[in-house]
């Protein structure tokens, strides 16, 4: 069978991770079947529907790398008003719907509908992830399929657009699960087959509430501009409700297309964690080559460039300590904003009450003098200063230290700071203190 998978977004909202976690899944399943993968825009509430929203979720795949195979011909429902009445037709000249009188119990509501008139049985089909559901359809009743020949509802449009298209396999979240029934009878009244069904689990917040658009989920988009990487939010994801089977937990695209199954989707709730996302970024933050990571926070460190003193020597020089730092390319410009990495390209000039005792800066010059250009390291710093500091008073002798390297009552060590400044400029540092 060659395998049809679809993602169906409304615009109705930017795309969130409960959105985007539907996509992913659906994709994977293509891809690892040889398959082709659709984006389909379903945009029939034409009052919450908007075009930017549209574009937010063109632009959210293009991001994450999720190339679906009609990019020139993307189907809107709006747009497709001329095939649901066709359909709708057949069904009403067979006597399989009805133009049904309605009773106008406030304003607003309509004098007529269409509604499909349910055999009333037993629907059966086998889902992917949840083995053979049963649903009786006796109390769905003669639901409605349409405000009129010209305004189809969802359940009408998406199969119509599933059987045009050729869809073979539907992935969706387990609350269209009772959508399901009532689509299989119109698939029957219509003669489209049926296609394979997986339902995924939902995706909850942290408070165990649906995951959702309306409850303040973050875009996708919101995502890539606090500075994750698409790489990271793909593995993430796949991984809720998803397991390979091993405890791998990074995984390349590739990969993931090659152990996808649908069947090892778990049928519990998955808990998305923003905490564990930065996790995932932070691991594929420390993959990239040092060109890599400088190209892609580019947009972030942009006011470093600005300084009277900044070389790209000492931007690439940073680059690990950086990386240990932090999650996102976005908290390199928090740490910017807080004046974090400025001292590493001006030279500071701490007043003395910010410094407190210079007595013992005299010795620590003595004792980092005696070291090579090529001995400042870190560790070797700090083997050279640690016995006298211990000796003396470690607060005394390594706080004085660090606020005269970076002139601020709070940064990283002073060892990894010297190892990072170099020699010259840390005795030049030191020198500048002592004599205040």
């Amino acid at each position: 069978m060659n395998v049809i998978t679809r993602f169906a977004p409304s615009p109705t909202g930017l795309l969130h991770a409960g959105n985007y976690r539907t996509a992913v899944f659906s994709y994977l399943y293509a891809r690892q079947r040889g398959g082709q993968f659709i984006l389909r825009i379903e945009d029939t509430d034409k009052e919450r529907s908007k075009q930017e929203y549209a574009d937010n979720i063109l632009a959210s795949l293009a991001w994450l790398g999720l190339d679906y195979d009609n990019a020139d011909n993307i189907p809107h429902q709006s747009a497709r008003g001329e095939v649901y009445k066709k359909y709708l037709q057949k069904l009403l000249d067979e006597d399989k719907a009805y133009v049904s009188k309605e009773e106008i119990k406030k304003e607003g509501d309509r004098a007529e509908v269409i509604r499909f008139r349910n055999p009333n049985k037993i629907v059966t089909f086998h889902d992917l992830v949840r083995g053979e559901i049963s649903i009786d359809t006796t109390d769905l009743k003669d639901f409605v399929i349409a405000k009129s020949l010209d305004e189809p509802i969802f359940h009408i449009a998406v199969v119509v657009d599933d059987f045009d298209m050729g869809v073979t396999h539907v992935v969706r979240g387990e609350d269209h699960i009772s959508n399901t029934p009532r689509q299989i009878l119109i698939q029957e009244a219509i003669g489209a087959p049926t296609p394979e069904y997986a339902h995924l689990p939902l995706l909850l917040a942290p408070d165990r509430t649906k995951l959702s658009k309306r409850k303040g989920a973050l875009a996708m988009t919101e995502y890539r501009d606090r500075g994750y990487l698409a790489p990271a939010i793909l593995n993430y994801m796949a991984l809720l409700g998803w397991n390979p089977g091993t405890d791998q937990e990074i995984l390349s695209k590739a990969e993931m297309i090659k152990m996808f199954d649908l069947a090892k989707v778990q049928k519990g709730a998955a808990i998305f964690s923003e905490e564990k996302l930065n996790w995932f970024n932070r691991e594929y933050l420390r993959k990239l080559a040092p060109a890599e990571f400088l190209a892609l926070a580019e947009p972030f460190i942009a006011p470093l460039r600005q300084l009277s003193g900044y070389s790209d020597a000492m931007l690439a020089k940073l680059i690990p300590t950086l990386l240990e730092r932090i999650y996102t390319l976005g908290d390199l410009a928090k740490m910017i904003e807080a004046g974090e990495l400025q001292y590493f390209f001006d030279t500071p000039t701490p007043t003395k009450d910010l410094l407190g005792t210079t007595a013992h800066l005299p010795k620590v010059l003595e004792l980092l003098s005696a070291l090579s250009d090529e001995d400042f390291t870190t560790e070797k710093v700090k083997t050279a200063i640690w016995d006298f500091a211990t000796a003396t008073g470690r607060g005394e002798v390594l706080g004085p230290m660090r606020i005269a390297l970076s002139g601020l009552a709070k940064s990283p060590d002073p060892f990894s700071i010297s190892a990072t400044l170099g020699k010259t400029e840390t005795l030049k540092r030191l020198n500048y203190a002592k004599d205040l």
